[in-house]
């Protein structure tokens, strides 16, 4: 490992030898020079990790030599060091893009800190989430080995997000493939709970945890009618670790209330999960109630085009009266104009559904670059807070913020980014989603899906009496027998959904209120 190199300008550099001496005793290099314009030459000479700027000295003073190096060294942490505590001072070397100062007499704790907090911060934190996390791995392996409840998968699912979102900030990759290594596990011991419960939670639903048609009338229309507006914000294929990424932005906002997770609906697809939500009816119930408003995966035609409709027709069922305001993102244009909406959006329930991490995703497989900047979930998660950050809707959750409401954020499902191709072999007429399927003659490895062959029992729309669904497991996507090794490569690594997966699944709902 290279020392940690300290340049420090000091024109009193003979009397703070004792100073050097004991950094370098701690393992570091100091170079000393004693004037400005001798630490710009030696900072355009040589590589150094810190800069110690003595704020008056002969020449050009600290302040000088600190402008005169950012120009060329933006990113280098420069601490003043200086006798005055004067507050334009401060100011001037603050607004210059110093990262510390230091007031004389400085002593040689003190400096060995500032190093510490400026340099050695990154090594000492991944060390820490490494020692914590190597002691977390064993309760961790036993939580994976338990036969674990509803709330038992919630709580795994966040402490392994919570690991990895950690771990991002270490250097020690072993460990990350370990982490992978226990995700895997976890998502192959997911899909068998799924396996051994799903159908008892349709039959049982008393028994059954929240999902996507019981979202509303549990995390939603309780808030309403209580004198305040509620903002319930749906953003598309949303999953729990790209809201932990943005937790900060919104939090900056809002009060947090309740962060909680709940379980899509399969297939974990829009047009199955999302128009469960809004209508409270499982799909097939929709089919059934709504004659017309289904549109089969083989029909052409928006999927998901009567939210509107169903959310009323819900509030009537219930006889809740609430006045509701209805918006669906899904161009720029519609971005652009949203900030500027919200400001006249005020009803007891506002509904916005905003489409683009699910954009995101589709574009992300057909386009290279996009492949590029999304290549991981670190990478995915990163362009998720970008996009957020500056994205209409959050200039409209800006002027949310200045009224008086409630606020729930959520999703309709999450995805998974797919290793593993899956052989499947239909007829003409079976759908060409990734992660699920339905048609007749279905062929596959039963090894690697859940086959639901009674659609009606599980709740699903049935075009014909020899249909049936299958659903991908862990990281599969189903490929057909032509060109196969074509669009098995084609599809790898890319963030799919639809299937069983812990991602897929387990997607964030959150309630604020305003501060």
């Amino acid at each position: 490992m290279n020392k940690i190199k300290i340049l420090w300008a000091d024109d009193e550099i003979d009397l703070l030898k004792p100073h050097i001496i004991f950094l370098e005793q701690k393992g570091y290099e100091v170079v000393a020079v004693m004037s400005g314009n001798d630490a710009i030459v030696e900072a355009q000479k040589q590589e150094f990790n810190i800069i110690f700027l003595d704020e008056k000295m002969p020449g050009i003073s600290g302040l000088e030599a600190l402008i005169a190096i950012k120009k060329f060294l933006p990113d280098i942490p420069v601490v003043m060091v200086t006798k005055t505590e004067d507050e334009y001072v401060m100011d001037d070397a603050i607004g210059s893009q110093i990262s510390d100062y230091l007031i004389k007499p400085v002593n040689p704790k003190q400096l060995w800190l500032t190093v510490k907090k400026h340099v050695d911060t990154k090594r000492l934190v991944s060390e820490k989430i490494t020692s914590l996390y190597q002691q977390d791995f064993r309760e961790l392996s036993m939580m994976l080995n338990d036969k674990l409840s509803v709330e038992g998968w919630k709580n795994l699912y966040k402490e392994i997000l919570r690991w990895e979102l950690e771990l991002e900030k270490s250097q020690d990759t072993n460990l990350k493939e370990i982490l992978i290594n226990q995700k895997a596990e976890a998502n192959s011991n997911f899909f068998k709970f799924i396996q051994e419960n799903y159908q008892d939670w349709l039959d049982n639903p008393e028994n059954s945890p929240l999902m996507s048609n019981k979202l509303l009338v549990r995390k939603v229309l309780p808030l309403v009618n209580r004198g305040k507006p509620v903002y319930f914000i749906l953003i598309d294929n949303f999953r729990f670790d790209q809201w932990k990424i943005i937790q900060p932005l919104m939090t900056e906002k809002f009060k947090l209330k309740d962060e909680d997770l709940y379980y899509s609906i399969l297939p974990t697809a829009t047009s199955y999960a999302r128009n469960s939500i809004f209508s409270g009816f499982m799909p097939s119930e929709i089919e059934k109630n709504y004659p017309g408003k289904w549109i089969f995966d083989d029909e052409k035609g928006s999927k998901n085009q009567f939210e509107y409709d169903f959310i009323v027709d819900y509030l009537k069922r219930l006889r809740k009266i609430a006045k509701i305001s209805y918006l669906k993102i899904t161009s720029l244009d519609a971005g652009k104009r949203l900030p500027e909406t919200i400001k006249n959006t005020n009803e007891d329930l506002n509904v916005i559904i905003y489409n683009f991490i699910d954009l995101l995703s589709h574009v992300r497989t057909e386009m290279e670059i996009i492949k590029e900047l999304a290549e991981d979930e670190t990478a995915y998660r990163s362009l998720t807070y970008s996009w957020f950050k500056h994205s209409h809707l959050y200039e409209a959750l800006n002027e949310i913020a200045k009224t008086d409401c409630y606020v729930v954020l959520t999703t309709d499902h999450g995805s998974i980014r797919v290793k593993k191709p899956s052989r499947v072999v239909g007829d003409k007429n079976s759908t060409a989603n990734l992660r699920y399927k339905q048609g007749k003659n279905l062929n596959f490895n039963p090894k690697e899906v859940l086959h639901i062959k009674n659609p009606g029992r599980a709740r699903l729309p049935q075009p014909n009496l020899s249909s049936s669904y299958i659903f991908a497991r862990e990281d599969y996507y189903f490929i057909y027998p032509n060109n196969y090794n074509h669009f098995a490569n084609f599809y790898e690594n890319t963030f799919q959904h639809g299937g069983i997966s812990l991602e897929e699944m387990l997607v964030p709902v959150i309630v604020f209120e305003n501060k």
